[in-house]
């Protein structure tokens, strides 16, 4: 954890992400990069500059097949307060709108569903997990199937919403994070969408993490660029809010 955390406060300073008596939302989805994203942030929180609140969020898509009690216990735990909000995103996605490109319009209403929920919270910053690998192969997904230069950003504010979408944890790889949830043990719960692992970013990840392995520095180098390349919101001095 020392490295994680030494990394998400390094995003954390070169972005400014975080001010003082900023109430920030983590969104929790069940998985490993989440639940390693509230406890990173969980540990900035004790020493960091500016004093921050934390809270967690769950999104219940619906289903009734996926428990979040230990998640709950979990949170408990490191003391800090968690809400789960229940939706019928997923019988809106695959029963009633029979979407052939579900993976789309479930992160619209799961957006929509979380940003609400943070501001009757009372919170003004979100956090997503989203960590290095995430950000190389969004990269190439704009590349390659939308023919743009293009990503998520580190900081986007969101005028209409007026909240601020943190992501903290983008200097931190994949292979760091499974580590430590594999070693502390996190209440990981499984993904159960039907979807999932049979998606394009499955796709762009296999291809990119076999290319890394024939040209090694690969993602480094993709990652370095795309800092450099003058893609809204990746200059280090371009995080305001």
């Amino acid at each position: 954890m020392r490295h994680i955390l030494s990394r998400t406060r390094r995003a954390v300073d070169d972005y400014h992400m975080i001010k003082p008596g900023d109430r920030i939302a983590v969104g929790i989805s069940g998985g490993k990069d989440s639940l390693v994203t509230l406890v990173a942030l969980k540990g900035l929180q004790r020493f960091y500059p500016n004093p921050f609140e934390l809270c967690a969020i769950t999104l219940d898509l619906g289903g009734g097949d996926m428990d979040f009690t230990p998640i709950a216990e979990f949170c408990k735990e490191l003391d800090v307060p968690y809400k789960i909000i229940k939706t019928e995103i997923r019988q809106i996605v695959f029963d009633y709108r029979n979407e052939k490109n579900p993976c789309a319009l479930c992160a619209n209403m799961r957006r929509g569903a979380l940003n609400d929920a943070a501001k009757e919270l009372g919170c003004n910053k979100v956090v997503l997990g989203h960590h290095y690998d995430d950000v190389i192969e969004t990269f190439y997904l704009s590349l390659f199937f939308e023919g743009q230069i293009g990503c998520f950003s580190p900081v986007t504010y969101l005028s209409r919403a007026d909240l601020t979408v943190l992501r903290p944890m983008i200097y931190v790889k994949e292979k760091e994070i499974k580590k430590y949830a594999r070693d502390e043990k996190l209440p990981v719960v499984e993904n159960t969408c039907p979807a999932d692992k049979n998606t394009k970013r499955t796709y762009v990840k296999e291809v990119i993490n076999r290319l890394d392995t024939e040209n090694r520095g690969l993602k480094d180098r993709a990652f370095t660029a795309l800092v450099r390349s003058g893609i809204s919101g990746w200059g280090l001095d371009k995080g305001k809010k």
